[in-house]
């Protein structure tokens, strides 16, 4: 049972990759304040929580209720995160913000951002989705679950706490620095959403 623990902390520790979610973070929040950041890193990691969990607990028999496949949510996953990748390197996300400042601070605003992209797909993404799913296959039973639950709790506190740090390295950064890690970002964000979106659609020609 512990080996498969170990397992499962390693496999979403490196699915959701804490670290890796710092920078795209600081690009998109860029603008806020630290007390709008934390609302936002508060919110996002909340939702992460609540559906890793979920799909942890119930994934292949929520799935099943609505007939979708993972190869489905995938495709889905990476065109919306395409989308935010084009504002992205365009700087359209920036100037949607300096036509409506007083727009980008409101409640709606941040609790945009924190339900999407971050929770959903960068935190509880397709990746992380599905693992969570295999692992469950593994851990039948209450207290196998009830670990596993309590696994993910640990690494979406590891991101929050990740996300509050990144908070400093933006004063590093200026707003030419910004500028540069949001349109850098951007690319790589596109490149994932195109990798998504291709293993899902692998993935749907392979199915019988």
């Amino acid at each position: 049972m512990s080996d498969v623990l170990f397992n499962a902390l390693v496999t979403l520790l490196v699915t959701i990759d804490p670290p890796g979610l710092a920078p795209l973070f600081l690009a998109l929040t860029s603008g806020m304040n630290r007390a709008e950041r934390m609302q936002v890193a508060t919110r996002a990691t909340v939702i992460g929580f609540a559906v890793l969990a979920l799909f942890a607990v119930a994934g292949t028999a929520i799935l099943a209720l609505f007939g979708i496949t993972l190869p489905a949510f995938r495709v889905a996953g990476g065109l919306l995160l395409f989308y935010i990748a084009f504002e992205m390197i365009f700087e359209r996300r920036q100037q949607r913000h300096e036509k409506s400042a007083e727009r980008a601070i409101t409640k709606d605003m941040i609790q945009n951002v924190a339900v999407f992209p971050l929770a959903i797909p960068l935190i509880a993404g397709p990746g992380a989705i599905s693992a969570a799913i295999l692992l469950s296959g593994d851990l039948a039973g209450p207290a196998p679950r009830a670990a596993l639950v309590g696994i993910i709790f640990g690494i979406i506190t590891l991101t929050w706490l990740v996300f509050l740090l990144s908070e400093r390295v933006d004063h590093l950064l200026g707003e030419t620095g910004r500028t540069i890690l949001s349109r850098l970002l951007g690319v790589i964000l596109a490149a994932l959403a195109v990798q998504f979106v291709a293993d899902g659609i692998k993935a749907i020609a392979a199915a019988p």
